[in-house]
């Protein structure tokens, strides 16, 4: 496994938008990024729109290979995400940032990219805060940002009171994202494998009966029978139908993987909320699951 240097102080990163536009600004984005001694190049699909995305998917895909390939970028920063990150997955060419890797920073709609490069390199990437959620984020979850990008300690010990988790503890690889697009990806070259690995999932928006449906997907392709272990991160802006579906959202996920052992964490920090804490999918990991506390620490 080839992980990225980690940054340094000068070092060149580069903020590009490979799915939706960005409305409005990221000055602070910017900014912030700065402060941390960064020199911030803005790519051309930060600035630009197409409909809904960031540029047409050839400007999209131009501007992130450029940086991919570019010796002196060191870190690849999403502006935001939104959809269309799989239209120009296919298109990329990844020969020089496998030669010569770099971080690549996103969530939500960048799933795609994160799964793609674990399926087919298996380099680590970094589940984090876009330049557009800046303005909204906790202190805390800029500064794990920085910890994943510095190479800095970044382990997590939380308190979870809303949910029952399942207790254990197990070591494998990290990988995951979005539950939405983790199952539109299933049997594409995108789709990253998941036996022995540790699993973090999290979504936006979706209604209940949704996530069962997706959930049962992943179900049915046999994702849950050999994890190591299950993260279940932030499921915010919930709908529900009426009637109602009549579980909880921990509820249905929990009866996808009752028949395992592993351990089940609820109520992780990270996904669509502002307190959104760096990940970082392909290095390996140790959950601790108690009661109440979990601990996610990263091993040397």
């Amino acid at each position: 496994m080839k992980i990225p240097p980690y940054l340094q102080p000068g070092d060149k990163v580069a903020v590009v938008c490979p799915a939706s536009y960005i409305k409005g600004d990221i000055d602070l984005g910017v900014k912030t990024l700065e402060s941390w001694g960064l020199t911030v190049q803005i790519g051309s699909s930060a600035t630009a729109q197409f409909h809904q995305f960031a540029g047409d998917d050839s400007l999209r895909t131009r501007d992130l290979q450029r940086a991919l390939d570019d010796p002196q970028i060191k870190a690849i920063i999403a502006g935001r995400g939104g959809y269309g990150s799989v239209r120009i997955i296919d298109k990329l060419d990844f020969s020089k940032f496998i030669a010569k890797p770099k971080w690549l920073v996103g969530f939500s709609d960048v799933t795609a990219i994160h799964s793609h490069i674990q399926r087919q390199f298996a380099i680590p990437t970094i589940h984090g805060q876009m330049v557009k959620s800046f303005a909204d984020s906790t202190y805390e979850a800029l500064e794990s940002l920085k910890h994943a990008l510095f190479g800095q300690p970044l382990d997590i010990v939380y308190a979870n009171t809303d949910f029952p988790n399942r207790p254990g503890e197990s070591e494998g690889v990290l990988i995951g994202g979005n539950l939405a697009i983790l199952q539109s990806i299933i049997a594409s070259a995108s789709d990253p494998f998941y036996e022995d690995k540790i699993l973090f999932i999290e979504d936006v928006g979706e209604s209940h009966y949704n996530i069962d449906r997706m959930l049962w997907t992943l179900k049915r392709a046999h994702k849950f029978d050999k994890l190591k272990g299950l993260i279940v991160g932030s499921f915010t802006s919930l709908r529900d139908s009426d009637p109602p579906f009549g579980q909880r959202f921990e509820e249905i996920v929990m009866n996808k993987v009752n028949e395992f052992s592993y351990p089940v964490a609820f109520g992780f920090p990270a996904g669509h909320m502002d307190d959104n804490r760096a990940l970082i999918f392909g290095k390996k990991v140790k959950l601790h699951v108690e009661d109440i506390k979990v601990s996610l620490t990263y091993s040397l």
